[in-house]
């Protein structure tokens, strides 16, 4: 166990345990998905409602906090956490609460499964101060984040882990501009698809470490099913398709000119993909790798937000 990792020792307060299980860090994406969804709802409405737009984000992060912890239990139970040796903590391998100690499967999943009760009732009340449409976002989200990797499904482990980081980001951006808006909107949709792709790159690159126990464990995502030199080339494609999808919604008119501002992403996302292609045959080296791909998705979740925020500004003026 790295020095790093976390141990019961270090972590005798129960509540600074339960929280640091969800892996705080990484709900930063979440949040960076609400500023988009907030953003699209100023840009295209005359009202705000800052009570809803807490609330919301609130509710998001639990939501996220409850993926990440049953993520953690049911890799606990199909044993790839336990023999991945490869691991770069605490990008990859899990957060090593269950096999450190730390907490039980027992205490994982049922903390887990709270964590998505909450986030139930808490949308029922949602819902029912914005629109029935929130529950069909939220139960979509919920059977996403759920499937992603619980059996029978485990939708990552066949290939479609990918595909569900994609649609349950993008349903983050929709549901946060529709608890504010109370109506559907393409401009959302469209608005989310970048950072979405943006978000799934860190899951992609993050696979590159954990393939051979991945493998072992019978993952068969498509790091693990495409040889090394093969499989970088999807991180390219998904660092394309996001700056690509966001120049054509600009062209399109379907989004303000402000928000090609967020096309810096391309900086961190190169500098990325380069470490990838250099350490592909050696995954240990990838930290740097992985950082970067993490500020390319927060950059550009952060300007696209500024840029739809600027634009009403604009045509305000």
């Amino acid at each position: 166990m790295s020095p790093s990792e976390p141990s019961l020792a270090a972590l005798p307060n129960p509540v600074l345990r339960y929280f640091l299980a969800t892996r705080p860090p990484f709900l930063t994406v979440t949040l960076y998905a609400c500023l988009i969804g907030l953003a699209t709802a100023w840009y295209g409405a005359l009202t705000f409602a800052p009570l809803k737009a807490f609330a919301t984000l609130l509710l998001a992060l639990v939501a996220h906090a409850g993926v990440n912890v049953l993520n953690d239990y049911y890799d606990a139970l199909n044993g790839t956490d336990d023999i991945n040796t490869g691991r770069l903590f605490p990008y990859t391998g899990g957060s090593r609460f269950i096999q450190n100690g730390v907490l039980s499967k027992t205490e994982t999943a049922r903390f887990g499964m709270g964590l998505f009760g909450v986030t139930m009732l808490a949308g029922v009340w949602l819902a029912s101060v914005s629109g029935p449409g929130l529950f069909v976002i939220g139960i979509a989200g919920l059977v996403i984040g759920w499937a992603y990797s619980a059996p029978p499904l485990k939708l990552n482990s066949r290939g479609f882990g990918e595909l569900c980081v994609v649609a349950g980001f993008a349903l983050m951006v929709i549901g946060t501009d529709f608890v504010q808006r109370a109506a559907w909107t393409a401009l959302t949709v469209i608005a989310a698809m970048s950072y979405a792709l943006l978000v799934t790159n860190i899951l992609y690159i993050n696979q590159f470490p954990d393939r051979q126990a991945d493998a072992t464990a019978g993952k068969r995502h498509w790091v693990v099913r495409l040889a090394p030199e093969q499989a970088r080339w999807g991180y390219v494609l998904l660092a394309v398709l996001a700056h690509g999808w966001l120049i054509g919604a600009v062209l399109a008119r379907a989004l303000p000119w402000p928000t090609l501002a967020a096309l810096a992403s391309i900086i961190p996302a190169t500098v990325a993909a380069r470490g990838l292609f250099q350490h592909v045959a050696e995954p240990r080296l990838l930290a740097p790798a992985i950082r970067a791909t993490i500020g390319a998705a927060l950059l550009h979740g952060l300007l696209l937000a500024v840029g739809l925020v600027a634009a009403r500004r604009f045509i305000a003026g």
